[in-house]
C-alpha cells in the first residue's frame, strides 16, 4: 500500500475537494472516482444506498425529499434534522457522509488516510467547529486539524502552486483576501513577511453566498411565473428542485454572457424566460451592499485603510461574478488578484498546511525532496480568532447573568488570559464556570459550555479567590481553567452538551483527602448542570454594572480536546496582547479605549476597571476594589 500521509479538505456548502502535496511540494487536487476535481456537497439516500456528489445532485428534482444539500450553512444548529426512512440525520451526520466519499475516493491513488485539514470559515462559533471535527471522525479520521478558508487561501497564494522549492513572493505586503464560496463571505487581513503569514484580522458574513445570488435569479422566474399563472412554483418542493438548478446554471451563464435562460416547470407548465445581466445585477443591489458593508467594517474595526493594502486576492466560486469583481475594484482602486483557482485554491492551502504540520514531527523529510521539506518546517502561520470569549458573571444588583469577555475578537493565536473573581457566599463547596461565545451582529451571545470545580475545602469565607484562565489554541477552539487560589483545587473543562456533562479535575496542591473518585466527579459535575439549580443568597455587589438582556440559552458542545499543561498555558499568555474587555457601570456597554462608554456622559472617564490591573507574570489579575463587582455562581 501507498505511504499515507495528511491531506488538505475544502468542505466547501455547494462543493468539496481534496488535495496533497506531491514530493515537488506542489498541491495537487485529487480527483473523484468520477473524474471531477470538485464533488458536489449533496447526499441522496437511495434507499439503504447512499450516493454522494453529482449523482446525487441529479437526482435532486426526481427526489427532493430524500436529497440533503447546503448543510455547511446547518452547522451548529441543534434543532436541524433531516428524516429519511424515519431515521433522522443532523448536519454533522452529513458532513461526515460527504467526507467518507472524499477519503474513500482519494485512498484507491494515496493509501489510507488517517489525517487531514479541514478548512472552515473564520467566523465559525466553536460548536461549528467542533461538529466539523465530529464529522471528520465519524468519517474515520484520527487526526484532525482546522484552519480558517481565508487563510489557506493566503497561504496557497504566498507559496504558490509551483511549488515550495522555488515559489515565494518577493516582498513583504499586506493582502487582503477575498473568499466568496457557495454559502459564506470570508475575509481576511494578511501580513506576509518572509517565511511568516500572519492574521491580522478576520470577518465576513456566514450567510452570504453564492447560493444567495441563486435565490435571486429563483425569485425573478418565479415571480414571473406567479404573475402568468397564479401559482408560486416556491411553494412546490419539486418545482423549487427545478428552478434552483436552473437558476445555478444561468447564474454561471450570466459570468459569462448578457443574458441568461431560466426555465420554470409545475406539473405540466413550463414556461422559460430570459433575464438580463443588468436586471440581475439591479436585483442582487443588496447582497452587493452587504459585501462593501461587510469588507470597509472589517478594514475600519482594524485601523487599516484601502492604500495600507497591497494585495486584493479574490477566490472562492461565486467571486467569478463580475458584479463582485467590479464592486471590489471600486471599493480598492487596484488591479484585483485573481492567479487563484476560484475552487482549487482552499483546499490547495489546507494541503500545505498539512505539509507544513508534517514538518514538526520529521515526517517531511520521508513524503518530500529535501528542499521542500527544509522550506516546510521554516514557514510559520499565524492566525486569530474572530469572536469574543469570555464568561457570565452575575449582576447582584439586578439579579441576571451578563457576558464579561476576557479575549477580544481578533487576537492572535494561541492566546490565554487570566483573570481573578470571586465565590458567591461562605462555605462554598462547588463553583460553575460557564463560558460564553460572541454572536454576530446584533445576533446574542451564546453558552458554549462549563468548567465546574468541586470538593473545595470546607469553610470558605465569601469571596475567596477563584483564579480563571481561557485559552484559545491555533484552531481556535477553546480550552477554561479554573482554580480556587487558597487550596489549589482546580478543573479543566471538557465542554460538554447538556445532559451529558463530562468533568475533568486534576489534583492540586492542597486538595482534600477525600477527594472524588474520576466517576463520582463526572456525577456530581452532571448533577451541578441540572437546569434551575438555584444560587445561594449574596452579598450585593459595590458597583454592578446595568445587564445586557441575558441571551438565550443554546446547546453546547464536546470538546473531547487533551488538557493544556502549565507550560503551554505560559506561552499561550505571553502570546496574548489583547487585555480584558470591560463593560460600563451604567449601562453595561464596552467602555473604550479611553475609559469612557459612548453611550453615557462622555465628559467623564468611568471608573475603568482597566486602570486597577496589573500585568503579574502571565496573569491578569483584578483589584480588590473592583474585585466584589462580579462573582462566580455556586451550585
Amino acid at each position: 500500500m501507498k505511504k499515507t500521509q495528511a491531506v488538505g479538505i475544502d468542505l466547501g456548502t455547494t462543493y468539496s475537494s481534496l488535495a496533497v502535496l506531491n514530493k515537488h511540494g506542489q498541491p495537487v487536487t485529487i480527483p473523484n472516482q468520477d473524474g471531477e476535481l470538485s464533488t458536489p456537497s449533496v447526499v441522496y439516500f437511495d434507499g439503504a444506498n447512499v450516493v454522494v456528489g453529482t449523482e446525487a445532485l441529479r437526482n435532486a428534482v426526481s427526489s427532493p425529499d430524500r436529497v440533503v444539500q447546503h448543510v455547511k450553512r446547518w452547522m451548529g444548529d441543534p434543532q436541524k434534522l433531516w428524516e429519511v426512512d424515519g431515521r433522522g440525520y443532523t448536519p454533522t451526520d452529513i458532513s461526515a457522509l460527504i467526507l467518507k466519499k472524499l477519503l474513500r475516493d482519494a485512498e484507491t491513488q494515496l493509501g489510507k488516510i488517517r489525517e487531514a485539514v479541514i478548512t472552515v470559515p473564520a467566523l465559525f462559533s466553536e460548536t461549528q467547529r467542533q461538529e466539523t471535527l465530529n464529522a471528520g471522525h465519524a468519517a474515520g479520521l484520527e487526526k484532525i486539524q482546522m484552519i480558517n478558508e481565508p487563510v489557506a487561501a493566503a497561504l496557497c497564494h504566498v507559496l504558490g502552486d509551483e511549488g515550495l522549492a522555488f515559489a515565494e513572493l518577493a516582498v513583504d505586503q499586506k493582502i487582503l483576501v477575498f473568499d466568496l464560496g457557495g454559502g459564506t463571505l470570508d475575509l481576511a487581513v494578511v501580513d506576509y513577511r518572509s517565511e511568516h503569514v500572519r492574521v491580522i484580522a478576520s470577518g465576513g458574513d456566514p450567510e452570504l453566498g453564492g447560493l444567495d445570488w441563486t435565490r435571486v435569479l429563483v425569485d425573478l422566474a418565479a415571480g414571473r411565473f406567479l404573475e402568468e399563472t397564479g401559482i408560486d412554483p416556491r411553494d412546490h418542493l419539486r418545482s423549487l428542485q427545478y428552478l434552483s438548478l436552473e437558476s445555478e446554471q444561468a447564474k454561471r451563464s450570466l459570468s459569462a454572457r448578457d443574458r441568461a435562460a431560466v426555465s420554470v416547470q409545475h406539473e405540466n407548465q413550463l414556461k422559460t424566460y430570459q433575464i438580463g445581466k443588468n436586471g440581475f445585477e439591479l436585483s442582487s443591489a443588496k447582497l452587493l451592499e452587504k459585501c462593501r458593508q461587510v469588507t470597509n467594517g472589517l478594514l475600519a474595526d482594524n485601523s487599516l485603510g484601502w492604500a495600507r493594502i497591497g494585495t486584493v486576492l479574490v477566490t472562492g466560486g461565486a467571486s467569478r461574478m463580475p458584479m463582485i469583481r467590479d464592486l471590489l475594484q471600486k471599493m480598492s482602486g487596484r488591479t484585483l488578484n485573481r492567479t487563484l483557482s476560484p475552487d482549487q485554491s482552499i483546499a490547495h492551502g489546507a494541503a500545505s498546511y498539512a505539509g507544513m504540520l508534517l514538518s514538526g514531527d520529521g515526517r517531511a523529510q520521508d513524503l518530500f525532496s529535501g528542499k521542500v521539506s527544509e522550506r516546510l518546517g521554516r514557514i510559520q502561520q499565524q492566525s486569530v480568532n474572530a469572536r469574543p470569549l469570555g464568561i457570565m458573571v452575575r449582576d447582584q444588583q439586578a439579579g441576571r447573568r451578563v457576558p464579561c469577555w476576557l479575549i477580544r475578537a481578533n487576537t492572535v493565536l494561541p492566546a490565554a488570559v487570566t483573570h481573578i473573581f470571586g465565590t458567591a457566599g461562605p462555605n462554598q463547596r462547588r463553583v460553575r464556570v460557564r463560558l460564553v461565545e460572541g454572536g454576530l451582529g446584533k445576533q446574542p451571545a451564546v453558552e458554549v459550555g462549563e468548567c465546574v470545580i468541586t470538593d473545595l475545602p470546607q469553610n470558605l469565607p465569601e469571596g475567596s479567590k477563584v483564579e480563571i484562565t481561557i485559552a484559545y489554541d491555533q484552531q481556535a477552539r477553546i480550552q477554561v481553567t479554573a482554580q480556587e487560589l487558597q487550596s489549589r483545587c482546580q478543573a479543566t473543562a471538557n465542554l460538554t452538551r447538556p445532559g451529558n456533562v463530562l468533568q475533568t479535575q486534576s489534583p492540586g496542591r492542597g486538595e482534600s483527602k477525600n477527594a472524588k473518585t474520576p466517576q463520582a466527579r463526572k456525577q456530581a459535575a452532571g448533577k451541578s448542570a441540572r437546569p434551575g439549580a438555584k444560587a445561594k443568597q449574596k452579598r450585593p455587589a459595590r458597583k454592578p454594572p446595568r445587564p445586557k438582556p441575558r441571551p438565550p440559552a443554546a446547546a453546547v458542545t464536546d470538546f473531547g480536546a487533551e488538557c493544556f499543561d502549565d507550560d503551554l498555558l505560559r506561552a499561550m499568555s505571553d502570546a496574548a496582547d489583547e487585555s480584558p474587555v470591560f463593560l460600563c457601570h451604567r449601562c453595561g456597554v464596552e467602555l473604550n479605549s479611553a475609559g469612557y462608554c459612548d453611550d453615557c456622559d462622555g465628559d467623564q472617564a468611568q471608573s475603568n476597571p482597566s486602570d486597577s490591573l496589573k500585568q503579574r507574570d502571565e496573569s491578569v489579575e483584578i483589584s480588590e476594589e473592583e474585585f466584589w463587582d462580579y462573582e462566580l455562581d455556586q451550585e
